[in-house]
């Protein structure tokens, strides 16, 4: 790519508990290093269970629940997924007790994170504490942990949280998104007008990517 070529601004609508928008992510974080594509990414927010109760559900009885899916079926899945993370570095540790959770304190605390410049950094751990540690995410508490890890203020973190202090930003974007017609994520934007949606595996990111840099700014 030329280097007078602005870098390629890469916006990813995506929820933490997804685990194709981690798979994805990571595909699409190999292509631009094998391309050597100079780049901007910009995290947005997407619930993938916006009513669900905050203390979340049983991962199975709820992908069951909402797919209709036999645990055959989604023992397939994931062994499915887990396949597809080993081969990007991702590892999941899937077992009979994962829960899925309502994210929208999460995305609080990604707003928080992104004004300090960490959104990126904290996005990454969020998705190793559900899908690698299986931590409790729904826990306020432990979202504050998670915070502190990666650099930020535990007790500003928290204050974040116990005060619902991004609730009206968050719901902003997220309704931007939906307008934007994004039902399903991952979904990522290129230079703000090329979407591609799902996890598009390695060698096709590389090949968008190319198409990409033969295009003018």
């Amino acid at each position: 790519m030329e280097p007078s070529k602005k870098p390629l601004r890469i916006d990813i609508v995506s929820d933490v508990v997804c685990p194709w928008c981690v798979i994805g992510y990571r595909q699409l974080a190999i292509a631009l290093e094998q391309t050597g594509t100079t780049h901007t990414i910009h995290w947005h927010p997407f619930e993938l269970n916006p009513n669900m109760p905050s203390e979340g559900q049983n991962l199975r009885e709820h992908i069951i629940e909402k797919y209709g899916s036999t645990k055959q079926e989604s023992d397939a899945s994931r062994i499915r997924m887990a396949e597809a993370g080993r081969e990007v570095g991702f590892e999941f540790n899937f077992n009979d007790d994962t829960r899925m959770h309502n994210t929208f304190n999460l995305h609080q605390l990604l707003h928080f994170a992104d004004q300090q410049g960490r959104m990126h950094d904290l996005k990454q751990a969020l998705f190793v504490a559900h899908f690698t540690n299986n931590r409790d995410i729904s826990d306020i508490n432990v979202l504050a942990d998670i915070a502190a890890e990666t650099g930020l203020d535990r007790s500003e973190a928290l204050a974040v949280l116990e005060g619902q202090f991004f609730a009206k930003e968050v719901r902003t974007e997220e309704q931007h998104w939906q307008q934007q017609g994004i039902q399903s994520v991952p979904a990522v934007i290129f230079n703000e007008r090329h979407l591609v949606s799902g996890a598009q595996g390695v060698d096709n990111y590389i090949s968008i990517l190319e198409q990409l840099a033969t295009m003018p700014d």
